[in-house]
């Protein structure tokens, strides 16, 4: 048996598009004398498709291009990922579905048992789980097919409250009650670099547990903030990777279910972190001008070292000639940050303007002169000069039809160290997801071939230039602490009081974890932020904005 697996990057709700990837990748399979193609978990819808789910003709629409792709299959069995309607009289309208597809008919449709319901998943919003479990059949060959969840039933809760396991049932436990010869996973799995290994033992697990070859597709490809790897596999029945797929891009392979089982490769998988947070911020940043039919981008540089990663993703991920830098020195600027600004734009060939704020920001003080009149200069006199930087930015946008990056990383978005409607504007995060400690790692690792960003970027130390020898440490602890108690509070979920490590003192520790609490208002105004962590702020962490705690 000859089976092809289809690591596809679908565009959610585009099912002309959508459906051609598929049936150009079946009439491929069919010239290779495939047995059977496996597509990614909801590959017809794209993932997620969230409250489209909720649209009558979105649902009608995935019946009629699914009948389109059946047509297709002729000699061939396809498995295809799309809501099915639940025909009973209870529980929810859908089932989040494997068509089964073959000799030009559904000939089965299996349904997804588990049903994520934590940080970015929201499945039961929308899907019935079933508690149906069946095997297909093909070629005197059983499969077990699965999606996604079902294969992650042995997952505790992710806040570690227990070491309770998430699930009380295995899907794979009772299928195999039914013997099945091959287990099949359809995925639509988001990157998160703090899981990478543990999502591939997951699949190496279950294969050795049950002895049984699996073979897994991946969705690669991003859908506004959640960015897939793909990372499509085959593992032996020893629980040995047979093949894993290339990261962040489509990839399509044939393999024979004979040399699988007899197979003794064992594929070491690796990964560099930091490599796969820059491709992942690279597809993210790509698909995005993409699948939103944007053309160019604009932002602005400061010659710090956050918008000098942005710049060099951005030049990346659109090509240069499609990035366009603004420099808006203030009369706190210092002239090193200009020319390092200037240097790194060289270096890259991107376009940049320099325009001063200062006649403006004279304006603006002019302006306020009557009611701040005898008031001591504070934080106000910071966020007028973000902001200006701010109308800038947005005037080039439109004139120019340039989408505004944001800049900010995660460190600073997680304690409100950025201005509301000032340098956190934007249409898409890049970095908001990425702490500073690894912008650093970043930068060096764009510098690893020839040097990029200019070596004052990295070096001098962190500023926002919006008052005389201002420093970031002037307001926050190093970022190396910074991060620490971050990482622990936010993605372990930790209390406060068990948050530790070298030079976190309580009094230390409670006010960054206040501030956190205290800027939730901000990051509700927020653009999208690029996911790469399994916490990044946005839809997987939802906490009260008018609450305290």
């Amino acid at each position: 048996m000859k089976i092809t697996l289809a690591q596809i990057n679908y565009h959610v709700g585009n099912f002309e598009r959508n459906s051609k990837l598929i049936i150009d990748a079946i009439r491929k399979a069919i010239k290779d004398k495939s047995d059977l193609i496996v597509f990614s978990e909801l590959s017809l819808t794209g993932y997620p498709p969230h409250d489209l789910l909720e649209h009558r003709d979105f649902i009608v629409k995935c019946k009629e291009y699914i009948n389109r792709i059946t047509t297709e299959c002729k000699g061939i069995m396809a498995i295809v990922g799309a809501p099915a309607i639940n025909r009973n009289h209870s529980g929810k309208k859908l089932y989040n579905a494997a068509y089964i597809l073959n000799d030009g008919e559904i000939s089965d449709i299996v349904y997804k048992s588990l049903l994520p319901t934590y940080d970015i998943f929201d499945e039961y919003r929308y899907f019935e789980p079933s508690n149906v479990f069946k095997t297909i059949k093909l070629k005197e060959k059983k499969l077990a097919v699965t999606i996604c969840e079902d294969l992650w039933d042995e997952q505790g809760f992710e806040n570690e409250f227990s070491s309770t396991r998430m699930y009380s049932v295995s899907p794979l436990n009772e299928l195999s009650k039914l013997r099945p010869d091959i287990i099949i996973n359809i995925s639509a799995s988001p990157f998160s670099h703090t899981k990478i290994k543990s999502k591939v033992k997951i699949f190496t697990d279950k294969a050795s547990m049950y002895k049984i070859p699996l073979f897994m597709v991946n969705q690669v490809g991003a859908n506004t903030d959640l960015i897939f790897e793909g990372n499509s596999m085959v593992v032996g029945p020893g629980g040995n990777i047979i093949d894993i797929f290339p990261s962040f891009t489509e990839h399509t392979d044939s393999f024979e279910l004979s040399e699988v089982m007899k197979s003794s490769t064992a594929v070491k998988y690796e990964p560099n972190r930091i490599e796969m947070i820059y491709s992942a911020l690279i597809l993210g940043l790509k698909d995005y001008f993409e699948k939103m039919n944007f053309r160019s981008a604009v932002l602005g540089l400061s010659g710090g070292i956050d918008s000098a990663v942005c710049l060099c993703l951005a030049a990346r991920a659109l090509g240069p000639s499609k990035v366009r830098a603004l420099l808006l020195p203030s009369m706190y600027s210092s002239k090193h940050s200009v020319d390092d600004a200037v240097s790194l734009c060289n270096n890259l060939e991107v376009q940049y303007d320099i325009i001063n704020i200062e006649k403006a920001y004279s304006a603006i003080e002019e302006s306020l002169s009557d009611i701040m009149k005898d008031l001591p200069a504070d934080v106000t006199e910071e966020n007028i000069q973000a902001r200006l930087r701010s109308i800038m930015l947005m005037a080039v946008s439109n004139k120019f039809e340039n989408i505004l990056l944001n800049t900010s990383n995660k460190s600073e978005t997680a304690v409100g160290y950025s201005t509301l409607y000032g340098d956190m504007a934007g249409s898409i995060s890049v970095l908001g997801d990425v702490y500073k400690t690894d912008i650093y790692q970043l930068a060096d690792y764009i510098n690893n071939d020839n040097t990029v960003i200019p070596a004052n970027i990295i070096n001098k130390p962190p500023s926002a230039e919006l008052r005389p020898g201002q420093k970031d440490s002037d307001s926050l602890p190093d970022y190396e602490i910074l991060d620490s108690i971050l990482y622990q509070y936010i993605e372990l979920q930790k209390p406060v009081s068990d948050i530790t490590g070298r030079s976190l003192s309580p009094e230390l520790v409670k006010s960054i974890t206040d501030l956190v609490n205290r800027n939730e208002y901000k990051r509700f105004q927020a653009p999208p932020i690029l996911r790469i962590s399994s916490k990044a702020f946005g839809i997987g962490r939802r906490m009260p904005l008018v609450g305290i705690y």
